[in-house]
This record gives C-alpha cells, structure tokens and sequence, in this order.
C-alpha cells in the first residue's frame, strides 16, 4: 500500500500513511460519528485528520472498494448506507468464511497465542460482568481480527475484512445493549475455548452458533 504524505497534524491526526488514514475514517463511520448518505468532504478530512488531500483521496478509494463509501462522479464520496438487510446478507456470507478462520486458527495456534487468547477470554467476560460496554466492544473486535490473524489464511482473512466492515456498523449498536452483550460474550468465550483446545470443529461450530445468534438480534430489531 502506498504511503500518503501528512500536513502539519489537527485534532484528529492519524500517523502518516493511508492505511492509518482509511482506518481511522473507517471507525468513524462504523462508530456512527460520520452518518450514512453524509458526505465526506476531503478537505474537510484534510484538516481533521492532519493528512494531505491525496491521501484522503487514497483512503477513500479504500474505503469505497469495502462497500463503506460511495464514490459519485464529480460529487465526491458519501457514506454508504447498509440496510439491515444487507447486513444480515453479509453475515450469512461470513458463517462460511469466518467458521473457515476459526477451525484454521485451533489448527495452526501457538502455545503463545493460546496464552494472548485465554487472557482475552478473561477481559470479555469481566467487561461485561463490569458493565464496561465500550471496552467489551473493543475486546470483541480485537478477537475478531486476532482469529483472521492466527488463522494464517491470508484469502479468508481478507474476504472476512471486506464483508466485516459491510455489517459491523449494526452490530456496533448491539454490542452496546446490555442484554445482548450478556449473551454474546459466552458465545465468544466458546469460541476461545474451542480454539485454545485446538479442536477445528468445535470452532466453526461455535463461530456459527454465535454469528446466528447476530443475525437473530439484528432481525429483532426491526
């Protein structure tokens, strides 16, 4: 990926680069800080990100080929709005791809990944039994992108990244719902348990369990 210069760094300055830049941007929309249909404005992005226009313009085009952005000729880029739906579409696509990464990563996880993992266990399951939602969430996501690591499938990995940007902004909201954080950090600690037990199968069984169990929630709050 090819490194995009900074200007002098605002508020929200990211490091020099646009994968940093188009990860920012990408939490900020999934996060609901930039709303769907919004147009994104590169100067705009220039000042608060403290990076140049063509770096934002890198990140964007990133971002547009995630299926986040929407890039319209000679208007500029707008968030893309996902319906629910779509979102719930993205998920069945991922019990196949992100069940595939599970059963890879209780194949191929080192003993001290088994350690990383079996600790990450233990900070879901305080967050929630502490209330910290902010912090379940971001344990959450860190187990999502430490599977696809540990998995070392690099083609799953990557379809999992494209499809995971396309329905995490729903499941953002849920991870924030009390109830539902209660009952989605067992099905991640069975998932942990699976894979620190090496056993494939269980893996993707319990990956599958618990991306059903999303789909439900999402569908309930239609």
């Amino acid at each position: 990926m090819t490194a995009g210069a900074t200007d002098e760094a605002g508020d929200g300055a990211v490091p020099a680069g646009t994968g940093s830049l188009a990860r920012a941007i990408r939490e900020a929309i999934i996060s609901g800080e930039f709303a769907p249909h919004q147009r994104l404005i590169e100067t705009d992005l220039s000042s608060t990100y403290g990076a140049s226009r063509a770096a934002v313009r890198t990140a964007l085009l990133e971002l547009a080929g995630e299926g986040l952005v929407d890039r319209m000729p000679h208007r500029g880029s707008r968030v893309r709005a996902i319906s629910l739906e779509e979102a719930i579409e993205v998920l069945e696509v991922r019990i196949g791809v992100e069940g595939l990464c599970a059963a890879k990563a209780a194949e191929r996880i080192t003993d001290e990944e088994i350690t990383e993992f079996r600790q990450l266990r233990q900070d879901l399951v305080d967050s929630v039994e502490s209330g910290n939602l902010m912090g379940y969430s971001e344990y959450n996501r860190r187990l999502d992108e430490r599977v696809r690591e540990v998995s070392r499938h690099g083609v799953a990995a990557d379809v999992l990244s494209r499809l995971h940007a396309q329905s995490v902004r729903h499941q953002f909201r849920l991870s924030f719902q009390p109830a539902r954080a209660a009952k989605s950090a067992p099905e991640h600690a069975a998932i942990i348990d699976a894979i620190v037990a090496r056993d494939p199968a269980a893996a993707e069984e319990a990956t599958r369990v618990h991306l059903i169990s999303v789909i439900e929630a999402l569908r309930a709050t239609a």
